[in-house]
């Protein structure tokens, strides 16, 4: 591990100065050799759902492992998607002059070496690597062993397509081994090579990490996210924004884990939406008023209206209008996704302007919380804290910047 650490900050020295069209041909490479590695890719993956079928994983587990042809294509193609972006090192994000000459610029910069940490999800691999080598920083990427075989086939192909184009395979690594001692080391820092860690995975991994990291923290917690129905939402609407928030897929981050129907809207909407959401398999824990919408409702606990379930189950709640929907969200809510349907302009732009989440929407499914779907090409990850990034953490998430000041042999008197 301290071997790794050590070649990711040589890599990530060369990678800091990278011309943008270098950085740019070697993903097209690691794109073009993932399409190339189908066969392997998926050989190794058929071993992981193997052995995670045998020790009884969940379907939302199995649904984040899978990869099949149509899969790994799109990985590829959020690498040609991430290559095709503009390169944020060295971009002036701000320029001014001070009355005694100088000229003053902020300029975008590289964090250095990343460490990402994410369980079952092979797509992590290429995601996180071909963003933080745009961005002109080293990673060390760790995954848990229910992926490991499809991230290392994974890892491999990619890296013949940087050897190829002469970028330093050291540049994106991969922990060959499943030891969880390797997660300590990279917390401790690896002797300080690493600057940020982002961990990607449950919430034992990703508490794990804030408490022990010894470096910086991009992560969150829970993706608890809401949906809420208000007095003035379009019936057609709000079923098919809430059914695809909630099942598109279930084991993601930006699923929606309750749903919050405004008492207003409630006695015309409540019932439909409920047994749209049985009809279609999931489960329904709701307070007293969904449970007399539907026989089929169990109650819902305290615990339920904060919980993540990544399964085909949701919370559902009546609430006294927009302040106690969102108060509700403020009590429970984990600041990742929440969403209000609504044809009503100022109360949507309330909810917009109240809701302290990352990623705060009006009239669309909360599943559109992804770096893809922004433009990022990908992400590393969504942060719910406050500080550096929020949000899908893309390229330009992965930058810090410098300031860089020009005179004219100016001093100060």
């Amino acid at each position: 591990m301290m071997a790794m650490g050590r070649a990711a900050r040589a890599a990530s020295r060369e990678l800091g100065v990278m011309a943008p069209e270098r950085k740019t041909r070697a993903l097209q490479a690691a794109a073009a050799t993932l399409r190339a590695a189908v066969p392997e890719i998926l050989a190794a993956n058929a071993r992981d759902l193997e052995e995670a079928r045998a020790g009884g994983q969940n379907a939302a587990f199995l649904d984040r492992l899978l990869l099949d042809a149509g899969r790994v294509a799109a990985i590829a193609d959020s690498i040609d998607d991430i290559a095709a972006l503009p390169d944020p090192v060295g971009a002036v994000t701000s320029e001014w002059k001070r009355p005694n000459g100088l000229v003053i610029q902020r300029v975008r910069t590289p964090l250095g070496v990343i460490g990402v940490i994410f369980e079952s999800r092979p797509n992590v691999t290429a995601d996180a690597g071909a963003l933080c080598l745009k961005a002109g920083n080293a990673v060390i990427l760790r995954t848990g062993s229910g992926a490991l075989r499809s991230a290392i086939a994974i890892h491999a192909a990619m890296t013949r397509g940087l050897a190829a184009e002469g970028v330093p395979p050291t540049a994106i690594q991969l922990v060959p081994v499943a030891d969880r001692e390797a997660v300590g080391l990279m917390l401790a820092g690896l002797d300080g090579a690493l600057d940020v860690i982002v961990p990607r995975g449950g919430r034992s991994l990703v508490a794990r990490v804030q408490a022990e990291a010894r470096v910086p923290v991009f992560a969150h917690l829970d993706g608890n996210c809401h949906v809420y129905i208000h007095e003035k939402a379009d019936a057609a609407m709000a079923k098919t924004v809430l059914l695809n928030a909630k099942l598109r897929r279930t084991g993601v981050c930006g699923a929606a884990e309750t749903l919050l129907v405004d008492r207003t809207a409630a006695p015309a909407l409540l019932a439909p939406l409920v047994g749209a959401l049985l009809d279609a398999g999931c489960a329904v824990r709701g307070d007293a008023d969904a449970q007399a919408a539907d026989p089929r409702v169990t109650p819902a606990t305290e615990a339920d209206w904060a919980t993540e379930f990544l399964d085909a189950i949701i919370a559902v709640k009546v609430v006294d209008g927009l302040d106690a929907a969102i108060a509700h969200i403020e009590r429970y809510g984990s600041h990742h996704t929440d969403c209000i349907v609504t044809a009503d302009a100022a109360a949507a732009g309330r909810f917009l302007r109240e809701v302290d989440s990352a990623i705060v929407m009006h009239n669309a499914s909360t599943q559109f919380a992804d770096g893809g779907e922004f433009g990022f090409g990908a992400e590393i990850g969504i942060a719910t804290g406050r500080m550096h990034a929020r949000g899908p953490v893309g390229v330009e998430q992965l930058t810090s910047f410098k300031y860089v000041v020009r005179g004219a042999g100016t001093v100060r008197p």
